[in-house]
C-alpha cells in the first residue's frame, strides 16, 4: 500500500520511501517561480530550434518543424489522466525515470503543475575509444482542474513512476438569495 503525505505549505517537500515507492508533497511556490520556469524552459527550446535551423541550412518555412522537434528533445512528456470521485479529484501523470527529489508540485485550487529534472551521464570505454553521453530530460505540464480543490488537504504518491495526487473537493458556499415580489417598491 502507498503511503500518503499530507501538503504542508511550511514544509516544503518531504519525502518518505519504501523501495521504490517514495510519497511526495507538493510544494507551494510563488506563481513568479513558474513564470521564471516557463521563461527559462521557452529560452531553451528557442535555443535549440534555432541550433536545428542553422543546421538545416537556414531554410525558412520549417519553424514549427524545429521547434516541435526541440520540444520533443528538451521535454518529457507527461501522460495524466483526471479522474473525479464525489469527495476528490484525482490526478494520475507518468513520470517513469525520475524520483521524488527530482519532481516539484504547484497545487492551485484550480491548476496542478509538475514540473522535473533529471541528469544522467553515462561514460564506457573501449580499448583506446572513450564513449560520454549526457542527457537531460526535463517535464512541465500543467493541468486545469475541474473543480476547486482543498490544496492543504491535498496529498501525492510516486509509485513505479506513476504520481498520483489526491486532492479533496472544496466545500460549495451556499449563498443567500432573498426573493423579492416583483413590482414591489
Amino acid at each position: 500500500m502507498a503511503e500518503r503525505a499530507p501538503v504542508s505549505q511550511s514544509s516544503g517537500r518531504s519525502i518518505a520511501g519504501q523501495g521504490s515507492l517514495a510519497a511526495i508533497t507538493p510544494r507551494f511556490v510563488e506563481p513568479q517561480a513558474i513564470y521564471n520556469r516557463m521563461n527559462e524552459l521557452y529560452e531553451a527550446i528557442s535555443r535549440r530550434a534555432f541550433e536545428l535551423f542553422e543546421g538545416d541550412g537556414r531554410i525558412s518555412g520549417r519553424d514549427l518543424d524545429h521547434w516541435f522537434r526541440a520540444e520533443a528533445e528538451l521535454l518529457h512528456p507527461a501522460h495524466v489522466q483526471v479522474r473525479e470521485s464525489a469527495e476528490a479529484i484525482i490526478v494520475d501523470a507518468e513520470v517513469p525515470g525520475f524520483s521524488a527529489n527530482e519532481l516539484q508540485l504547484s497545487l492551485e485550487p484550480r491548476r496542478l503543475t509538475i514540473s522535473g529534472k533529471k541528469q544522467s551521464s553515462r561514460e564506457e570505454k573501449r580499448g583506446n575509444v572513450l564513449y560520454s553521453e549526457r542527457c537531460s530530460n526535463e517535464l512541465l505540464r500543467s493541468v486545469e482542474l475541474p473543480v476547486e480543490v482543498n490544496v492543504s488537504r491535498a496529498t501525492a504518491t510516486l509509485n513505479n513512476g506513476i504520481l498520483e495526487l489526491t486532492a479533496p473537493r472544496l466545500a460549495a458556499k451556499s449563498v443567500p438569495v432573498q426573493a423579492k415580489t416583483a413590482g414591489a417598491v
